[in-house]
């Protein structure tokens, strides 16, 4: 069989998957990884070209992850899907369902939550820009890529609500905007307002705008409404299209910040950013919503993914009473 003549596929292999995934719509993140993945696999295989293998060879790649690498089930399905991706998107192979992979056991584990106690020391203790994404995180239940991708125009303070845009799945969904964070919302507006205008009069403030919007309404992406909520501190080069343009803040920097905050207020948990969601879902079944508009909050698409959440209620002892308490 002919092989790869480099540690890495013929750039022309690399293009074509870049090309298949924008013309998709797929995240950065997403095109990055399936990159990575599906390099992985041509080196796993001696550095044969794709086309010259087909499902035994993913088979075995996969199944590899598994026993020897011993990844996680999610990693897993990752590399699956960037290979389905490769043969089915952009080589054009109808493979049949790959089957015979030897599984990664998914851990069933109940979410790490914040007592409400908890939730309001960690937000004590961050300040700022910091302060405002966490209290949404936990406020609104947005991950944290959803939060930071908003857009002006997803805050509408007259109904209180907030529109999540291409959510996990490519979901669009509605959620509150907390009263409580409104004055504090609008003060940031003001400012980012502020640098906006600055941005434009020294020849930037254009921003990323999805999809094929941007030939569509060619000056949307200097509009105000289309402004990400919550803007990096400097301007950055998109590692697309090469123009020099302000990005949308860092999950790293409200990640470091949460962390430390945490740390700081001395709770003995493994938690993160994403605990403030879990907390959120929890705490609006403690007092009594429904579990089906918890989901939608959320934007899962099947409860039973929201029901682990009443896993949590069930250890805190709202259900089941020690016999020592009787």
């Amino acid at each position: 069989m002919p092989s790869v003549d480099s540690a890495t596929p013929k750039p022309r292999l690399f293009d074509e998957v870049r090309a298949v995934a924008r013309m998709r719509h797929l995240s950065l993140r997403t095109e990055e990884a399936y990159l990575n993945w599906i390099r992985r696999f041509i080196l796993f295989h001696d550095k044969l070209h794709p086309r010259d293998m087909s499902e035994p060879e993913i088979r075995a790649f996969i199944s590899d992850l598994a026993v020897n690498r011993k990844i996680s089930a999610s990693t897993q399905t990752v590399a699956l899907s960037a290979l389905l991706f490769l043969y089915r998107d952009v080589l054009k192979r109808d493979l049949p369902y790959v089957g015979n992979i030897e599984r990664a056991q998914k851990p069933k584990r109940v979410p790490v939550v914040f007592t409400r106690n908890e939730v309001n020391r960690v937000l004590a203790g961050l300040t700022g820009t910091n302060a405002l994404v966490a209290g949404l995180l936990y406020g609104s239940g947005l991950r944290l890529i959803e939060c930071l991708r908003l857009r002006v125009k997803d805050i509408d303070f007259e109904y209180g609500q907030i529109t999540v845009r291409d959510g996990k799945g490519e979901k669009d969904r509605l959620t509150m905007l907390p009263r409580k964070l409104k004055p504090a919302l609008i003060r940031h507006l003001r400012k980012v307002k502020v640098q906006y205008e600055e941005d434009l009069a020294a020849g930037y403030g254009e921003v990323f705008l999805p999809y094929a919007l941007a030939a569509k309404y060619p000056n949307a992406g200097k509009s105000w409404a289309w402004q990400y909520v919550f803007p990096a501190p400097v301007l950055s080069r998109d590692p697309r299209s090469g123009q020099e343009r302000r990005h949308h803040l860092s999950e790293s920097t409200i990640q470091k910040a949460v962390k430390e905050a945490i740390r700081k207020s001395r709770i003995a948990k493994h938690a993160s950013c994403h605990t403030f969601r879990h907390s959120f879902a929890t705490h609006l079944l403690e007092s009594g919503y429904d579990i089906r508009t918890v989901q939608e909050l959320l934007g899962h698409k099947d409860v039973r993914t929201t029901m682990i959440y009443t896993h949590v209620l069930n250890r805190g002892g709202f259900a089941v009473q020690s016999p020592i308490d009787m």
